[in-house]
């Protein structure tokens, strides 16, 4: 099973929040999550907007999962190192 880091969208149309969770690489976006690492709030303040479980990211990263785009770009804001 290939595992991938990836965001969830949640919240109304204009105002949109996503978690940031651990999925298997071939379900849909809104599917069932294996876990939840994180948060999202792109409207927030640069301080608020994201919130994400260092220790479990690096778990799942040495474990094989792959960040997406996205989530690559939030981690290196958030100076977490991928490898």
């Amino acid at each position: 099973m290939s595992v991938k880091i990836r965001l969830k969208k949640f919240g109304a149309k204009a105002r949109p929040y996503y978690r940031i969770v651990i999925m298997d690489a071939r379900s849909a976006r809104d599917s069932k999550t294996i876990e939840e690492v994180g948060l999202y709030h792109p409207i927030e303040t640069e301080d608020k907007q994201i919130r994400i479980d260092e220790e479990r990211v690096k778990y799942w990263l040495s474990k094989g999962a792959q960040p997406t785009d996205t989530v690559r770009s939030l981690l290196n804001k958030k100076n977490i190192r991928l490898g």
